[in-house]
This record gives structure tokens, C-alpha cells and sequence, in this order.
């Protein structure tokens, strides 16, 4: 594994602790909930679900037979109701919950009781469908409230959803919906991106057109672009709406009932159905929005800037912030349309408190300059955070000078998809924080870095492992258990390996290093190295391709893929493009190779195994590591030359 590099922690002893004004009122400012959770890990948290409105209350906290989990068993609740009724009930109808912008600039101020009101009649439209508990349904949406609407309408009548972000293509989403053998379909028209209509039905109605699982699909107005709508399948969002029962009575869940399934990459090519579950899902992504966030419902309004169709976006967009009565802001479009401030233009007119987004987005406004951010009043966030990847300290630096005022914690937060909530991030009252460190596990959560023998690693790089088990937790893969125990559980026996490798500094803090397996970290989305050389090879003139992540200032990693082309086919820019195009056709635009460099062969060992380490080399302009094992050295020297010839995509 290879240790982490000066440069990247220059900032390791410059340290900020909370602002006096800050800790004073934060909703924790002392280490009293890590004393709890070390005191006792389950009483910790079922103390957290308790802030929960249970049906019936559980009866075990934790079940743990490796690697297997169930939390709070016997509880049962209903998400719909925790993150509505509730807080309609307790007089919060009128509670905005969430302002809503479009791209084109339309906006909608949504409250408790009117998202309730909705849920309600959709939960009913999906009933009417035939959608029963325990079936599926696909949700393939721009960024609308819709989307939320649907989600939460699954959860109101026990109908796992399995979320497919709007920019995949007709070919991922397919997949998702023959793995998850979903019943119904929930998209759109089309959504606008970048001033243009991004059109979701027609791929949707390719993806049906190969899953026959698929009974009814409802589609949403947004755009208003023509779209094919065939008798008896399809439906109008508007029109099934208008003739829905405005009252549904919720389904009383298991806390281990599937709540969705998320599909996410996987080192073989094959998407993963990852498992998440009600109850333990739900305390933990309240808490951990509650406290990393500092929220005080009242007075906070807060922006998560993900998609919905990513696991931040259902955590901290959607189950979090609704199930604590937060107000949330919600944008469809793009930072830059119509300029590069609309971001902040967002945050100012709104009067955005706490801020959370990505490092890519944060590297893309530095590049963009100062003056954008600084056409724009601020002064009311009082706190930022960073998700999806390792913020180095240069960007960390950035936002809290230009974005925060040099006032405003930050709170980077490590998680992913498996782990369904926060672990790692500062208590922002509590923790003194360093630039570009995740700082410290959250109370009631066990990680340490591990070598390679499984050795604990006290000061030094390792793996990130997980040691006890926590309740937003993933329950399988769907459909395929062995497969969960393969992938996360049998590296380091009794521990949960996350995949990434960290360093632990002198002082005990936390510095991520990235993904150390074959899945790219490209803007904070996990992309398979697998999924797209099989896209490249799927191209009839590509006879053997290799993708490796390369470091990348912007996106953090960039797609560089190795192609040999078929006797007969040319190496040249058009034709790179043209394979660029095939891949963001067959997975997403979020897969499209950076660089493709043509090459004649690729590095192998004489049993033929592709040595992708040699290619991350060549991506990095790093010194080549050993080659003594490849079946023939001059390869590599060949594939450098090529390199260096070799055009990047903006």
C-alpha cells in the first residue's frame, strides 16, 4: 500500500478548533456521547432510536452472527410517518420543508403537511397499480420533489425502492430493474441540465422494453417535451394523482424490513444490490444528521447539494433532514447555468445555514475564482462539509476561506454506500479539526487501520476496517449473500473492510487515502474499472482494453482506459471520442474515459494477467514499480510514449 505523500499533509499541524461562539451553543460541545457509546454500545444506540415514534418497541437491540446483523428486533415503526405525520401532529404542518429550484429558475416552497398530503396520494396511486409490500419499485428522476414524494410513498406502504440516478443510461437502468425484478417504474418526461432538456422517458421506455417484470409506468410533466406514452402501461403523474384517496393508512414495518436497494459498482462488472433496512437505518441517519450538522430545526436551513439517486442524497437529503424537521434547500440543475455564482446566488436568496457538497465541486469553484462567491451575502452559513471522497487541504483551505468567511467548521464526513451514514467526521462543537483530515469516528462506531496481516496500525497508512457492527449498516447484497460475505468480509475474517486506505497521524487523526481495489472514485461516484472496460470491449472495434483511476485535481480521480484495437481499425482522436461516446452510452456520462491511449498490447505476466499497477504509473507519471514479472518489458516504455502523445477530454 503506498504511504501517503508529504505534500498531501503539509497541513497535518495546523489545527482548528470550534469558534468559542460556535461550541457555546452547538448542540454538543464535551465528549460526553463518545463516554456513552463507550460505556455501552447498545444502550448508545437505542438511546438514539428512541428519538424515533415506534408502533411497538424492540425487543433485542442488536443481533450480531458475523457477518450478519439485526438491530432493534421486534420494533416497529414507519419511516413515512417519522419523517411527516409526526411532525405534522405536533403542529409543524406549516414548516417548510423544503425549498425547491429548477434549473430554468421555477421554484416551489413545500410544506410538512402538503409533502404529507402528497405521500399519502401516491402511496395510494402505487397501491392502485398493484404495488403491495415487500415489492419493488424503480425510481428513475431528475432532481424534483417528486422524487421524494415516491421515495417516500414506497416507505409508507412497505414497497422497497431502488433508486437509479437520472443521468445512467438505458442500459444501467435495466440492469436495476432486472436485478431488483422491479414492478413499477416512477420517472419523467425529462429533466433540464446545463439550459437543456435531459429526455429520461425514452430511456426509460428502452429499459422496459427488456424487463418485463416492469407492469406500469408513471411518468411526471417536467418538461413537457414529447414522449411516447403507451395504453394501459403508462400513466400521468397528474392524472392518477387528481383521482387518489387523500388519506393511507401506514404499513407498520419490521425495524428489518427492507427499506431500498442501491446499486452501486463492484470489482466484477456487476452491479451490487445494496441492502439497507428500516429501523437501524433510519436512527442512524437521524443522528448522524442531527449532531455532524450541529442542526437546530428551528432556525437552520440546510443544502445537501448530491442527488437523490446517490446514497448521500437518500441520507441527507431525504430520511435525515425530514425525520428531524429540518428545512432543506433542493436544486435540479447544474453550478454553472446560468452562471458560475448560482450556487451562491441559491445560498444567499434562501439564507443556507449549514452547506454540504463535494470535493470535486469545491475544486471547480476554485478554479473558477473568487469573484463568483464573492458577489453574494454568506454570512449566514455557519457551517460547511465535504462528502464523497478525501478533500485535500488545499480545497479544505478554499471553502472555509471563501465560502465559510473563515468562520464556519467544516465537517468532512467519510461513509459510502454499504455504510448508510456518516462514521467518520468531527462533532463540529467538539472536535478541533485539520485540513484535509475525516478526524475521528463518530461516538459508537469502532474503526481502525489494519496491515496487510490484519495487524492493528496505531501511526502509519493501512486499511480502514470497521470492528463492531453499527445499525445504518448494509444487510447483503441482494440476491446473493455469499457474494456480501466475499466482498466486505473475508480480507481481515472478523472485520469489515471498507475498501480505502487512510493514515493514522501522531495525534491520532484519520487522513482517507482513497479506493486501494479496482473501483474509481470519479466526483465522489464509485465507478468499476470492470463496468467499463466491458463497455469498451462491447465497442466491435476494440479487442482488449484496461481502465485504471488516475489522480485528478478536479474530479479527484479521472477515467484513463488502455485500448488495443481490432486488426483493420486506426488509432486517432475521432476514434477516442467515439469510444468515449459508446461508454457514456452504455453506463453514464459519469464513466466516460478522461484519456484513451491506443496501444498494441497492454502490460501482462506470463500467466496473463494484466498489471494495471504499471498503467496507474504511466497515468501518474510516476517512476514504473518492478517489472520483472511481465512477459515482455518493452510494452510499458511504448505505452509511456504513447501517454505522452496522447490528447486528455476537458
Amino acid at each position: 500500500m503506498a504511504e501517503p505523500t508529504i505534500e498531501a499533509y503539509y497541513l497535518e499541524d495546523r489545527t482548528f478548533p470550534p469558534p468559542p461562539e460556535f461550541a457555546a451553543n452547538a448542540l454538543t460541545n464535551d465528549h460526553s456521547l463518545y463516554d456513552q457509546a463507550d460505556a455501552d454500545h447498545q444502550a448508545f444506540w437505542a438511546e438514539q432510536a428512541s428519538q424515533l415514534e415506534w408502533f411497538e418497541p424492540w425487543t433485542s437491540v442488536c443481533e450480531w452472527k458475523l457477518p450478519f446483523a439485526e438491530w432493534f428486533v421486534g420494533g416497529t415503526l414507519n419511516v413515512s410517518v417519522n419523517c411527516l405525520d409526526r411532525h405534522v401532529a405536533a403542529g409543524k404542518g406549516d414548516k417548510v420543508a423544503f425549498h425547491w429550484e429548477g434549473e430554468p429558475g421555477d421554484t416551489r416552497t413545500i410544506t410538512y403537511a402538503e409533502l404529507l398530503d402528497e405521500t399519502q396520494r401516491f402511496a395510494n396511486v402505487l397501491k392502485s397499480l398493484g404495488v403491495a409490500r415487500g415489492d419493488r419499485v424503480n425510481i428513475y428522476l431528475p432532481m424534483i420533489p417528486e422524487a421524494v414524494v415516491a421515495m417516500l410513498a414506497c416507505t409508507r406502504i412497505g414497497a422497497p425502492h431502488s433508486v437509479v440516478f437520472g443521468g445512467f443510461s438505458s442500459e444501467a437502468l435495466r440492469d436495476r430493474i432486472l436485478d431488483a425484478e422491479a414492478k413499477v417504474l416512477i420517472t419523467a418526461d425529462g429533466g433540464y441540465r446545463r439550459g437543456a432538456v435531459s429526455p429520461l422517458k425514452p430511456n426509460a421506455d428502452a429499459a422496459v422494453a427488456e424487463t418485463p417484470s416492469i407492469e406500469h409506468v408513471v411518468v411526471i410533466q417536467r418538461t413537457n417535451n414529447d414522449v411516447d406514452m403507451q395504453d394501459g402501461r403508462d400513466h400521468w403523474y397528474h392524472e392518477v394523482m387528481a383521482e387518489a384517496d387523500p388519506t393511507c393508512e401506514p404499513e407498520r414495518m419490521q425495524a428489518e424490513d427492507l427499506l431500498y436497494l442501491l446499486y452501486t459498482s463492484g470489482t466484477t462488472g456487476k452491479p451490487k444490490g445494496i441492502m439497507h433496512t428500516t429501523g437501524g437505518y433510519l436512527t442512524q441517519v437521524a443522528f448522524t444528521h442531527k449532531y455532524v450538522f450541529d442542526l437546530h430545526p428551528e432556525t437552520d436551513v440546510y443544502w445537501c447539494t448530491a442527488d437523490i439517486g446517490w446514497v448521500t442524497g437518500h441520507s441527507y437529503i431525504v430520511y435525515g433532514p425530514l425525520a428531524n424537521g429540518a428545512t432543506s434547500v433542493m436544486y435540479e440543475g447544474t453550478p454553472d447555468t446560468p452562471d458560475k455564482d448560482r450556487f451562491w446566488d441559491i445560498a444567499e436568496r434562501y439564507g443556507v445555514t449549514l452547506f454540504y457538497t463535494a470535493p470535486t465541486a469545491i475544486r471547480t469553484f476554485m478554479k473558477w475564482g473568487t469573484d463568483f462567491p464573492a458577489r453574494h451575502d454568506l454570512t449566514k452559513l455557519r457551517l460547511l462539509g465535504s462528502v464523497g471522497e478525501p478533500i485535500n487541504p488545499e480545497a479544505w483551505m478554499w471553502y472555509q476561506e471563501h465560502i465559510g468567511g473563515g468562520n464556519c467548521p467544516i465537517v468532512d464526513t467519510w461513509w459510502q454506500t454499504e455504510t448508510g451514514a456518516i462514521l467518520i467526521a468531527p462533532l463540529p462543537g467538539v472536535t478541533t479539526t485539520k485540513p484535509g483530515s475525516a478526524t475521528h469516528p463518530l461516538p459508537g462506531i469502532g474503526a481502525e487501520l489494519v496491515d496487510e496481516e490484519g495487524t492493528r496500525v496505531d501511526v502509519g497508512g493501512g486499511y480502514l476496517t470497521l470492528t463492531q457492527p453499527w445499525p445504518a449498516m448494509l444487510r447483503g447484497i441482494y440476491g446473493d449473500p455469499d457474494r456480501y460475505r466475499e466482498t466486505y468480509w473475508s480480507k481481515f475474517g472478523d472485520r469489515y473492510f471498507a475498501g480505502d486506505g487512510a493514515k493514522l497521524d501522531d495525534d491520532g487523526y484519520l487522513w482517507l487515502l482513497g479506493r486501494v481495489d479496482d473501483v474509481m472514485n470519479v466526483s465522489g461516484h464509485r465507478v468499476s474499472t470492470t463496468e467499463v472496460e466491458s463497455a469498451l470491449v462491447d465497442h466491435p472495434t476494440v479487442a482488449e482494453a484496461a481502465v485504471v483511476g488516475a489522480k485528478d485535481d478536479t474530479t479527484g480521480q479521472a477515467i484513463i482506459a488502455y485500448v488495443t484495437l481490432k486488426g483493420g481499425n486506426e488509432p486517432s482522436d475521432e476514434h477516442g471520442q467515439l469510444l468515449r461516446k459508446h461508454v457514456a452510452t452504455k453506463i453514464g456520462a459519469i464513466a466516460r474515459p478522461k484519456t484513451i491511449i491506443f496501444t498494441d498490447d497492454l502490460p501482462k505476466t506470463r500467466s496473463g494477467k494484466i498489471m494495471r499497477r504499471l498503467l496507474r504509473d504511466v497515468a501518474e507519471g510516476r517512476v514504473l514499480g518492478d517489472t520483472t514479472t511481465l512477459a515482455d518489458a518493452s510494452v510499458v516504455e511504448e505505452i509511456k510514449r504513447r501517454a505522452a502523445e496522447t490528447p486528455t477530454e476537458e
